[in-house]
Protein backbone atom coordinates (compact mmCIF):
# COMPACT_ATOMS: atom_id res chain seq x y z
CA UNK A 1 0.00 0.00 0.00
CA UNK A 2 1.62 3.53 -1.08
CA UNK A 3 1.57 5.78 2.38
CA UNK A 4 1.26 9.44 1.29
CA UNK A 5 3.14 12.02 2.96
CA UNK A 6 -0.33 13.25 4.47
CA UNK A 7 -1.12 9.93 6.02
CA UNK A 8 2.41 9.97 7.84
CA UNK A 9 1.85 13.37 9.30
CA UNK A 10 -1.37 12.45 10.48
CA UNK A 11 -0.61 9.42 12.20
CA UNK A 12 2.26 11.53 13.36
CA UNK A 13 0.05 14.16 15.04
CA UNK A 14 -1.75 11.38 16.72
CA UNK A 15 0.74 9.60 18.67
CA UNK A 16 2.03 12.50 19.69
CA UNK A 17 -1.09 14.10 20.70
CA UNK A 18 -1.94 10.75 22.68
CA UNK A 19 1.88 10.63 24.40
CA UNK A 20 1.59 14.32 25.14
CA UNK A 21 -2.06 13.68 27.12
CA UNK A 22 -1.14 10.63 28.57
CA UNK A 23 2.47 12.13 30.12
CA UNK A 24 0.35 14.85 31.32
CA UNK A 25 -2.38 12.94 32.97
CA UNK A 26 0.18 10.57 34.92
CA UNK A 27 1.83 13.90 36.45
CA UNK A 28 -1.07 15.08 37.71
CA UNK A 29 -1.60 11.25 39.30
CA UNK A 30 1.42 11.27 40.89
CA UNK A 31 0.86 14.45 42.39
CA UNK A 32 -2.44 13.39 43.71
CA UNK A 33 -4.19 16.11 41.50
CA UNK A 34 -6.60 13.47 39.73
CA UNK A 35 -8.77 11.20 41.69
CA UNK A 36 -9.11 7.13 41.68
CA UNK A 37 -7.05 5.30 39.08
CA UNK A 38 -5.30 5.93 35.66
CA UNK A 39 -4.63 3.33 33.14
CA UNK A 40 -2.09 5.17 30.54
CA UNK A 41 -1.37 4.71 27.27
CA UNK A 42 2.05 5.57 26.58
CA UNK A 43 4.18 3.15 24.34
CA UNK A 44 0.57 1.81 22.54
CA UNK A 45 0.46 5.17 20.59
CA UNK A 46 0.76 3.78 16.96
CA UNK A 47 -2.29 0.85 17.60
CA UNK A 48 -4.79 3.15 18.34
CA UNK A 49 -3.41 6.27 15.40
CA UNK A 50 -2.96 3.40 12.83
CA UNK A 51 -6.41 2.74 13.16
CA UNK A 52 -8.70 5.80 13.76
CA UNK A 53 -6.51 7.10 10.93
CA UNK A 54 -8.47 4.77 8.86
CA UNK A 55 -12.39 5.38 10.31
CA UNK A 56 -14.54 7.99 9.18
CA UNK A 57 -16.15 9.92 11.73
CA UNK A 58 -19.39 7.59 11.60
CA UNK A 59 -17.56 5.01 12.66
CA UNK A 60 -17.50 3.64 16.12
CA UNK A 61 -15.23 2.75 18.31
CA UNK A 62 -15.23 0.14 21.71
CA UNK A 63 -13.23 1.17 24.01
CA UNK A 64 -11.45 -0.42 27.14
CA UNK A 65 -10.39 0.47 30.56
CA UNK A 66 -7.12 1.80 28.88
CA UNK A 67 -9.13 4.17 26.59
CA UNK A 68 -7.66 7.71 26.66
CA UNK A 69 -5.38 6.73 23.71
CA UNK A 70 -8.46 5.61 22.04
CA UNK A 71 -10.26 8.54 22.57
CA UNK A 72 -7.72 11.01 21.80
CA UNK A 73 -6.96 9.31 18.42
CA UNK A 74 -10.81 9.83 17.58
CA UNK A 75 -10.37 13.17 17.97
CA UNK A 76 -11.44 13.49 21.11
CA UNK A 77 -11.17 16.96 22.84
CA UNK A 78 -8.52 17.45 25.15
CA UNK A 79 -9.79 20.05 27.62
CA UNK A 80 -13.28 17.67 28.33
CA UNK A 81 -10.97 14.65 28.31
CA UNK A 82 -8.36 16.67 31.32
CA UNK A 83 -11.42 18.02 33.17
CA UNK A 84 -13.30 14.31 33.31
CA UNK A 85 -10.59 12.55 34.64
CA UNK A 86 -10.09 15.26 37.29
CA UNK A 87 -13.42 14.54 38.30
CA UNK A 88 -14.78 18.01 37.25
CA UNK A 89 -18.11 19.16 35.66
CA UNK A 90 -16.99 20.29 32.63
CA UNK A 91 -15.32 16.83 31.48
CA UNK A 92 -17.24 14.86 28.91
CA UNK A 93 -19.28 13.13 31.49
CA UNK A 94 -19.44 16.03 33.73
CA UNK A 95 -16.88 14.65 36.19
CA UNK A 96 -19.02 11.38 37.33
CA UNK A 97 -17.36 9.02 34.69
CA UNK A 98 -13.54 9.37 34.94
CA UNK A 99 -10.73 7.81 33.36
CA UNK A 100 -12.56 3.96 33.20
CA UNK A 101 -15.63 5.45 31.36
CA UNK A 102 -14.52 8.55 29.25
CA UNK A 103 -16.31 8.86 26.20
CA UNK A 104 -17.92 11.25 23.29
CA UNK A 105 -20.62 9.66 21.46
CA UNK A 106 -20.65 12.38 18.43
CA UNK A 107 -17.44 11.23 17.91
CA UNK A 108 -19.00 7.49 18.07
CA UNK A 109 -16.35 6.97 20.63
CA UNK A 110 -18.75 4.33 22.34
CA UNK A 111 -17.06 4.85 25.57
CA UNK A 112 -13.79 3.30 28.23
CA UNK A 113 -15.04 0.42 30.05
CA UNK A 114 -13.82 -0.98 33.84
CA UNK A 115 -14.60 -4.58 32.67
CA UNK A 116 -12.40 -6.79 30.66
CA UNK A 117 -13.63 -7.54 27.48
CA UNK A 118 -16.93 -5.93 27.64
CA UNK A 119 -16.09 -3.64 24.82
CA UNK A 120 -16.67 -6.17 22.45
CA UNK A 121 -20.15 -6.85 23.06
CA UNK A 122 -21.46 -3.40 22.95
CA UNK A 123 -18.90 -2.80 19.78
CA UNK A 124 -20.95 -5.88 18.06
CA UNK A 125 -24.22 -4.81 18.76
CA UNK A 126 -23.13 -1.10 17.23
CA UNK A 127 -22.11 -3.42 14.12
CA UNK A 128 -25.38 -5.00 14.44
CA UNK A 129 -27.05 -1.98 14.00
CA UNK A 130 -25.43 -0.82 10.87
CA UNK A 131 -26.11 -3.77 8.99
CA UNK A 132 -29.38 -3.43 9.99
CA UNK A 133 -29.61 -0.31 9.27
CA UNK A 134 -28.08 -1.23 5.93
CA UNK A 135 -25.61 1.81 6.18
CA UNK A 136 -21.63 1.20 5.38
CA UNK A 137 -20.36 2.23 8.95
CA UNK A 138 -18.06 0.02 10.59
CA UNK A 139 -17.57 -0.88 14.79
CA UNK A 140 -14.01 -1.59 15.60
CA UNK A 141 -13.27 -2.76 18.95
CA UNK A 142 -9.82 -2.24 21.06
CA UNK A 143 -9.13 -4.76 23.71
CA UNK A 144 -6.16 -6.74 25.52
CA UNK A 145 -4.61 -10.04 25.27
CA UNK A 146 -6.55 -10.80 28.69
CA UNK A 147 -9.65 -9.93 26.97
CA UNK A 148 -9.80 -13.13 24.80
CA UNK A 149 -9.59 -15.26 27.54
CA UNK A 150 -12.51 -13.66 28.83
CA UNK A 151 -16.70 -15.18 27.54
CA UNK A 152 -17.64 -11.64 26.22
CA UNK A 153 -14.99 -11.35 23.70
CA UNK A 154 -15.89 -15.29 22.61
CA UNK A 155 -19.75 -14.53 22.05
CA UNK A 156 -18.81 -11.20 20.35
CA UNK A 157 -16.68 -12.56 18.06
CA UNK A 158 -19.19 -15.58 16.90
CA UNK A 159 -22.00 -13.59 16.65
CA UNK A 160 -19.74 -11.05 14.32
CA UNK A 161 -18.46 -13.62 12.64
CA UNK A 162 -21.97 -15.83 12.16
CA UNK A 163 -23.94 -12.92 10.90
CA UNK A 164 -21.08 -11.04 9.08
CA UNK A 165 -21.34 -8.04 10.83
CA UNK A 166 -19.32 -4.62 9.66
CA UNK A 167 -16.14 -5.20 12.54
CA UNK A 168 -13.03 -4.81 13.44
CA UNK A 169 -11.55 -6.61 16.29
CA UNK A 170 -8.40 -4.71 17.46
CA UNK A 171 -6.18 -7.06 19.62
CA UNK A 172 -3.36 -4.72 21.71
CA UNK A 173 -1.21 -7.36 22.91
CA UNK A 174 0.82 -5.63 25.39
CA UNK A 175 1.97 -9.51 26.83
CA UNK A 176 0.51 -8.55 30.10
CA UNK A 177 -2.87 -9.04 31.78
CA UNK A 178 -2.50 -6.76 34.81
CA UNK A 179 0.78 -8.12 36.44
CA UNK A 180 0.36 -11.37 34.81
CA UNK A 181 2.76 -12.34 31.97
CA UNK A 182 0.81 -13.70 28.59
CA UNK A 183 2.40 -17.13 28.85
CA UNK A 184 0.83 -17.62 31.76
CA UNK A 185 -2.59 -17.59 30.96
CA UNK A 186 -2.15 -18.86 27.39
CA UNK A 187 -1.24 -21.87 25.19
CA UNK A 188 -0.63 -20.45 22.56
CA UNK A 189 1.81 -17.77 21.53
CA UNK A 190 -0.37 -15.69 19.51
CA UNK A 191 -3.65 -14.36 19.94
CA UNK A 192 -4.66 -14.20 16.62
CA UNK A 193 -4.62 -17.76 16.02
CA UNK A 194 -8.20 -17.36 17.77
CA UNK A 195 -9.57 -15.73 14.97
CA UNK A 196 -9.45 -19.16 12.73
CA UNK A 197 -12.16 -20.57 15.52
CA UNK A 198 -14.69 -18.12 14.33
CA UNK A 199 -13.84 -18.28 10.06
CA UNK A 200 -12.26 -14.78 10.78
CA UNK A 201 -9.42 -14.09 9.41
CA UNK A 202 -7.07 -12.69 11.18
CA UNK A 203 -3.23 -10.78 10.60
CA UNK A 204 -0.52 -10.05 13.36
CA UNK A 205 1.32 -6.53 13.18
CA UNK A 206 4.20 -4.76 14.50
CA UNK A 207 2.00 -2.92 17.05
CA UNK A 208 5.29 -0.38 17.63
CA UNK A 209 4.52 0.27 13.43
CA UNK A 210 2.02 2.86 12.78
CA UNK A 211 2.45 2.44 9.39
CA UNK A 212 1.99 -1.36 9.15
CA UNK A 213 -0.92 -0.96 11.85
CA UNK A 214 -2.58 1.47 9.18
CA UNK A 215 -2.10 -0.92 6.52
CA UNK A 216 -3.60 -3.83 8.43
CA UNK A 217 -6.68 -1.52 9.75
CA UNK A 218 -7.62 -0.19 6.16
CA UNK A 219 -7.71 -3.63 5.09
CA UNK A 220 -10.03 -4.65 7.87
CA UNK A 221 -11.99 -2.14 7.57
CA UNK A 222 -12.57 -1.68 3.82
CA UNK A 223 -13.60 -5.27 3.99
CA UNK A 224 -15.98 -4.88 6.83
CA UNK A 225 -17.57 -1.85 4.65
CA UNK A 226 -18.26 -4.00 1.84
CA UNK A 227 -19.77 -7.11 3.46
CA UNK A 228 -17.80 -9.11 3.85
CA UNK A 229 -17.63 -9.64 7.70
CA UNK A 230 -15.41 -8.90 10.52
CA UNK A 231 -11.77 -9.29 10.66
CA UNK A 232 -9.19 -9.75 13.51
CA UNK A 233 -6.19 -7.54 13.84
CA UNK A 234 -3.19 -8.77 16.96
CA UNK A 235 -1.03 -5.50 17.10
CA UNK A 236 2.47 -6.74 19.22
CA UNK A 237 3.10 -3.67 21.54
CA UNK A 238 3.75 -2.26 25.13
CA UNK A 239 3.21 -0.34 27.99
CA UNK A 240 5.89 2.00 29.15
CA UNK A 241 3.52 2.24 32.22
CA UNK A 242 2.17 -0.03 35.21
CA UNK A 243 -0.65 -1.38 34.76
CA UNK A 244 -2.22 1.79 36.82
CA UNK A 245 -1.00 4.87 37.46
CA UNK A 246 2.87 5.35 36.70
CA UNK A 247 4.81 3.50 39.22
CA UNK A 248 3.90 1.23 41.98
CA UNK A 249 6.13 1.44 45.22
CA UNK A 250 7.99 -1.59 46.02
CA UNK A 251 6.25 -4.01 43.62
CA UNK A 252 8.22 -4.75 40.38
CA UNK A 253 7.12 -7.40 37.60
CA UNK A 254 9.16 -6.29 34.55
CA UNK A 255 12.96 -5.89 34.34
CA UNK A 256 14.16 -2.85 33.46
CA UNK A 257 15.93 -4.73 30.50
CA UNK A 258 13.00 -5.87 28.93
CA UNK A 259 11.27 -2.14 29.19
CA UNK A 260 14.24 -0.68 27.73
CA UNK A 261 14.26 -3.30 24.52
CA UNK A 262 10.58 -1.73 23.80
CA UNK A 263 11.21 1.39 24.18
CA UNK A 264 14.39 1.24 21.50
CA UNK A 265 11.93 0.35 19.67
CA UNK A 266 9.40 3.30 20.36
CA UNK A 267 7.08 4.14 17.91
CA UNK A 268 6.93 7.91 17.70
CA UNK A 269 10.69 8.17 17.29
CA UNK A 270 10.49 5.35 14.54
CA UNK A 271 7.97 7.46 12.49
CA UNK A 272 9.83 10.81 12.81
CA UNK A 273 12.91 9.02 11.71
CA UNK A 274 10.57 7.69 8.62
CA UNK A 275 9.96 11.10 8.12
CA UNK A 276 13.22 12.67 8.44
CA UNK A 277 14.56 10.09 5.83
CA UNK A 278 12.00 10.15 3.30
CA UNK A 279 11.73 14.20 3.56
CA UNK A 280 8.62 14.97 4.57
CA UNK A 281 9.10 16.55 7.63
CA UNK A 282 12.87 17.91 8.88
CA UNK A 283 13.55 18.05 12.69
CA UNK A 284 12.47 21.47 13.32
CA UNK A 285 9.29 20.84 12.02
CA UNK A 286 8.58 18.19 14.02
CA UNK A 287 9.72 19.78 17.01
CA UNK A 288 7.46 22.76 15.81
CA UNK A 289 4.46 20.12 15.61
CA UNK A 290 5.56 19.10 18.90
CA UNK A 291 5.32 22.24 20.47
CA UNK A 292 1.61 22.84 19.11
CA UNK A 293 0.70 19.80 20.58
CA UNK A 294 2.13 20.57 23.73
CA UNK A 295 0.57 23.90 24.18
CA UNK A 296 -3.00 22.45 23.76
CA UNK A 297 -2.39 19.66 26.51
CA UNK A 298 -1.11 22.94 29.05
CA UNK A 299 -4.35 24.20 27.71
CA UNK A 300 -5.94 21.02 28.82
CA UNK A 301 -4.10 20.88 32.29
CA UNK A 302 -5.30 24.37 32.88
CA UNK A 303 -8.41 24.05 32.03
CA UNK A 304 -9.14 20.93 33.94
CA UNK A 305 -7.56 22.62 37.26
CA UNK A 306 -9.39 25.83 36.80
CA UNK A 307 -13.00 23.94 36.00
CA UNK A 308 -15.38 23.60 39.05
CA UNK A 309 -16.32 20.42 40.33
CA UNK A 310 -19.92 18.91 40.30
CA UNK A 311 -22.28 20.45 42.76
CA UNK A 312 -23.86 18.24 45.04
CA UNK A 313 -27.11 18.44 43.61
CA UNK A 314 -26.28 17.17 40.56
CA UNK A 315 -25.57 13.41 42.15
CA UNK A 316 -28.03 12.00 40.47
CA UNK A 317 -28.63 13.66 37.25
CA UNK A 318 -27.29 11.61 34.28
CA UNK A 319 -26.85 8.04 36.55
CA UNK A 320 -30.40 7.37 37.10
CA UNK A 321 -34.09 7.33 34.96
CA UNK A 322 -36.20 8.77 36.94
CA UNK A 323 -39.73 7.58 36.72
CA UNK A 324 -41.56 4.88 36.19
CA UNK A 325 -41.86 2.42 33.33
CA UNK A 326 -43.47 3.58 30.02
Amino acid sequence: MEISNEVLKDLHVRMLRIRLFEEAAGKLFENSEMPGFIHLYVGQEAVAAGVCATLREDDQIGSTHRGHGHLVAKGGDLSKMMAELMGKATGYCNGKGGSMHICDLELNMLGANGIVGAGAPIAVGAAFANKYRGNDTVAVVFFGDGATNIGAFHEAANMAAALKLPAVFVCENNEYGEYTPRHKTMAIDDVVDRAAGYGMPGVMVDGMDAVAVYEASAQAVQRARAGHGPSFIEAKTYRYYNHHGVQIMGFKYRTDEELEQWKQRDAIDALEARMQAGGVSSRSELDAVRAEIQASVDEAVAFGKDSPYPELDTMLTDVYTLGGAR
